[in-house]
């Protein structure tokens, strides 16, 4: 069980294994680029060497990558599904430079198309990441498909508006229908504690994050579970709105938080904070303190 936080890569990606070590990550996650968009920055193989010679300097062997905030696989926009196909594909190449165990994304929108139509694109958007007949030069080729190192992993939502992937249901059809015909197990799930908690999962107390990982076991499966974001909730349960706050502080509590790491099921997982910066480390303190109680 390893607790990390996201962390900036301000003056370099090269930079952020040293920012995870000051505030006591034992993993962490970062974007590779601005999360706004923009121009992708290219990994060299200097960047890529000082990036793993910082990591193991400080110990680092799991660490990951969450995509751009833009990323719309059911957009009815061409320029943003297709940038969105590329830009996830590219962070799948970034991380089997860098070493990184996977990379974190959001889906989109429904807003464009309707539910039905957005969950055709959306399904065929996940395929093409990995198909061949997209590219001849990225990857190491297997039968038509890209052969990723890192996993992909489909981050569970609040649900606000039309977002799509805020209900267990829906992340394990899409996982369904997007690995049919490809390599299975490309795709796995980040299962974030605020985002789940808005979306209807209670987590408040031992019995309901029973019921909540039994329900997850059930639909989905413990063997996708690539990563948890453990961010409390300023929003209320079953709100659909998509608030973080900082550790023991939301709607979820420190009870919560003390059942979720109680859980057998995922006693060797990596836990990521994307709780407010200024309590960050304190979070973590709090985190090693529950761990050590167990």
């Amino acid at each position: 069980m390893n607790f990390g936080s996201h962390v900036s890569i301000a003056g370099g990606i090269e930079k952020a294994p040293q920012r995870a070590h000051e505030i006591g990550c034992e993993c962490f996650q970062m974007f590779s680029k601005s999360p706004q968009g923009g121009k992708s920055l290219e990994i060299t193989e200097d960047i890529v060497d000082d990036f793993k010679k910082e990591a193991q300097k400080y110990n680092f062997q799991n660490y990951y990558i969450h995509t751009p905030y833009y990323i719309n696989l059911a957009s009815g926009n061409s320029r943003i599904y297709h940038s969105s196909i590329s830009a996830i594909r590219d962070e799948l190449k970034k991380a089997d430079l860098l070493g990184a165990k996977a990379v974190v994304t959001h889906l989109g929108s429904a807003k464009d198309l309707g539910k039905k139509e957005a969950e055709k694109k959306l399904i065929e958007g996940l395929k093409k990441i990995f198909r061949l007949s997209l590219t001849l030069r990225e990857g190491a080729l297997n039968n038509g498909e890209i052969k990723f190192k890192a996993k992909l992993l489909l981050e569970i939502t609040a649900g606000a508006g039309e977002i799509m992937g805020d209900s267990f249901e829906e992340i394990a059809y899409f996982i369904k229908k997007a690995e049919k015909g490809l390599e299975k197990n490309k795709l796995g799930v980040c299962f974030d504690t605020a985002h789940a908690f808005a979306s209807g999962y209670d987590l408040r107390n031992k019995k309901v994050v029973q019921e909540t990982f039994a329900e997850f076991e059930k639909i989905i499966g413990f063997q996708r579970l690539g990563l948890i974001h453990l961010n409390d909730s300023m929003a209320e349960f079953n709100s659909h709105k998509d608030r973080h706050d900082n550790i023991g502080c939301g709607k979820i509590g420190r009870e919560g938080f003390e059942a979720i790491l109680q859980n057998e099921r995922i006693k060797e997982m990596d836990f990521i904070l994307e709780t407010p910066n200024d309590k960050t480390e304190e979070d973590l303190v709090i985190l090693k303190k529950l761990r050590k109680s167990k």
